[in-house]
């Protein structure tokens, strides 16, 4: 029997044998996820000779929970994740322009995981279309509840929508008559609570710049705000253990201090790829972190390769980040290492680092040994794709 992960005092207790929920996911996420928890259990038994052992429990959401429970998203689901404070998923379904709204997104609101972290880092062995991509090694930070996604948006010719543009025009604004309305919030709470956590990251792990990215040249009521918040709460809450790059241009040290700067979020995806090593630790708002997270993934071997999770202070949701790849379903075929990494960045939350330096570790000897998924078989030469259910083989005889 395991038991429960607590929150006490600002920080989780687990137990040596602690419940975790998994989403397995639509789609792909059928092959995927099951190699994923087989190397997580083998990964924490070599490294804790037997004294620590996850007991998994399987909630619903997506296609399954809907066959099983006749919703896409019970509400049960987002009460355990709550209840149990760690859970990690596989890929859901989102239908483009109707249906449902994303269970993604959904499931991060009514939990208000708040920060959605996606580390992006090289592993050797990766086809990776950039000349260095070992240079690129940064952990965004993105808001994850507010902005556009935050699904505060009219349809053009509804009656909601037609009141907002007449609204809008006694403000003095004009927008065209039958448009669709989205509203863009960002709040002084929302964006300090965020930029606090990308801070504290920092102090923890000994990173050495913390970059604020925006388009607040143009949006200077919201993103703009964004940025000005960030600077506001790194100097009242850590102004001992930081410099903004603006006061050492004015001649002051940034010895032991974490470096606060800011870039406009067009010039930020020139940056990563011109200048990758001088950025570390990065802040965004929803949109522009949702962008910039792939985009920097795509440096580094793509979505396939990339790990995140949604998280509160005591709730945590690790997913991949990539979609359900319909086409590719029950065909064991889908790579699943950014679920592996995904898993990865769990028990370092848990801090079971042990075990997860023995994942990260042998994933990497297993692609260097070119024992890959058709995706990263295919930009490699000479090389026959291996199933993903034998890539989860292939890592744990690595471990």
């Amino acid at each position: 029997m395991g038991n429960k992960v607590m929150f006490e005092n600002g920080k989780l207790i687990i137990p040596d044998n602690p419940i975790v929920n998994f989403i397995e996911g639509d789609g792909i996420g059928i092959d995927i996820t099951p190699p994923v928890i087989k190397v997580i259990n083998a990964a924490v038994k070599k490294a804790y000779d037997g004294k620590r052992e996850i007991e998994w429990r399987e909630i619903y959401a997506g296609e399954k929970a809907f066959k099983k429970l006749g919703s896409y998203l019970p509400d049960e689901t987002p009460e355990l994740i709550k209840e149990y404070k760690i859970a990690i998923k596989g890929p859901l379904t989102t239908p483009v322009g109707g249906g449902f709204r994303s269970l993604n997104v959904s499931l991060r609101q009514v939990l208000d995981l708040y920060a959605c972290i996606r580390p992006v880092n090289y592993v050797k062995g990766v086809p990776s279309p950039m000349k260095n991509p070992e240079k690129l090694d940064i952990i965004l930070f993105r808001e994850n509840t507010e902005d556009v996604y935050a699904g505060i948006e009219f349809e053009p010719g509804s009656d909601e929508s037609n009141k907002i543009i007449e609204l809008l025009k006694k403000f003095g604004k004009n927008p065209r008559d039958n448009s669709a309305i989205g509203i863009k919030p960002i709040s002084e709470f929302g964006t300090k609570r965020l930029v606090r956590m990308a801070i504290e990251y920092a102090i923890e792990n000994k990173r050495k710049v913390v970059t604020l990215v925006h388009k607040g040249n143009i949006m200077k009521f919201t993103e703009g705000y964004f940025k000005n918040w960030g600077y506001e709460l790194a100097k009242d809450e850590f102004r001992d253990q930081i410099v903004t790059e603006e006061e050492i241009w004015g001649g002051a040290s940034s010895d032991g201090k974490i470096i606060i700067n800011d870039r406009i979020a067009d010039s930020m995806f020139q940056q990563i790829i011109l200048r990758p090593d001088e950025y570390d630790v990065l802040a965004t708002p929803n949109l522009n972190g949702d962008y910039l997270s792939d985009a920097a993934a795509a440096q580094v071997g793509g979505l396939g390769m990339a790990p995140g999770a949604n998280v509160r202070e005591d709730v945590a949701l690790f997913e991949a980040t990539h979609g359900t790849a319909p086409k590719y379903a029950g065909k064991d075929k889908v790579n699943p290492s950014s679920l592996i990494l995904s898993g990865v960045m769990m028990l370092d939350h848990m801090k079971w680092g042990k075990a997860a330096k023995l994942i990260k570790d042998a994933l990497e000897k297993t692609i260097m040994q070119k024992k890959v998924t058709y995706d990263l078989a295919r930009q490699l030469e000479n090389v026959t794709p291996i199933k993903a259910s034998e890539f989860g083989d292939a890592i744990i005889t690595n471990l």
